[in-house]
């Protein structure tokens, strides 16, 4: 299995955490007690950038995968790495549906 072979999974995974760092990162670390008010209000002014380019991110892993398997089931191949991108997707999708919920339904209280 190649790196190619995991790409929808890596980027749904990696823009999913990059638009967590807006939202869920310091919340968490606030609840846990290990970071103050301040760093979540550094790190929640960029959520006008960081939460658009996750969900196009995951918009383009899905994207990716669905042209991915249509090649594959035309040509009649086994797509390698099938399981670890579906799970990466699953993964980036729970994750960026708790971010969109932080940042629309939480932050707003």
């Amino acid at each position: 299995m190649h790196i190619e072979d995991l790409k929808p999974g890596l980027i749904g995974v990696g823009t999913s955490f990059g638009a967590s760092i807006c939202c869920v990162l310091p919340m968490t670390i606030v609840l846990l007690g290990l970071g103050s008010g301040g760093f979540m209000m550094v790190t929640m002014q960029y959520r006008i950038i960081l939460y658009p380019l996750g969900l196009l991110g995951l918009v383009t892993a899905y994207w990716l995968y669905f042209r991915r398997r249509k090649v594959c089931d035309a040509q009649a191949c086994r797509m390698q790495g099938k399981r670890w991108n579906i799970a990466g997707l699953v993964f980036s999708t729970v994750l960026m549906s708790l971010v969109t919920y932080v940042d629309f339904f939480l932050v707003s209280l």
